[in-house]
């Protein structure tokens, strides 16, 4: 059985299925925060939960793609979990990061639109 094959497959297939799920969470739940940002404009908010999720997919896709290769040698299942373990485990960190960055832009978006529309309607 050639290892390295099996730890393509499974790291490439547990990766995409990570990214897919949260970019389906993200993308869900965002489109709350991008709406009260634009001030009740969905077609913009829309407009830019897709585009974020395409950014989404190609940070995380890219990295994935680059961290493929395995130089070391596997030779039993034993190192394959380990670096499957070693792999996925900086895919969800990835994913962690990205979405609290996510947050903090949204929180930031959100209460500059809060304080412009304070002053809009003091004005």
């Amino acid at each position: 059985m050639n290892y390295f094959i099996l730890t393509y497959i499974v790291y490439l297939l547990v990766s995409i299925a990570l990214t897919v799920w949260v970019a389906r969470v993200l993308f869900k739940n965002g489109r709350i925060f991008l709406v009260d940002i634009f001030h009740g404009n969905n077609e913009l908010a829309d407009s830019v939960n897709k585009l974020l999720v395409v950014g989404f997919y190609l940070v995380n896709i890219g990295y994935m793609s680059l961290a493929l290769k395995e130089t070391g040698r596997i030779d039993n299942a034993q190192v394959v979990v380990e670096v499957l373990s070693y792999k996925v485990g900086w895919i969800i960190l990835i994913l962690g990061g990205m979405h609290f960055m996510n947050l903090i832009v949204f929180f930031k978006l959100r209460n500059r639109a809060k304080r412009e529309k304070e002053l809009n309607i003091n004005v």
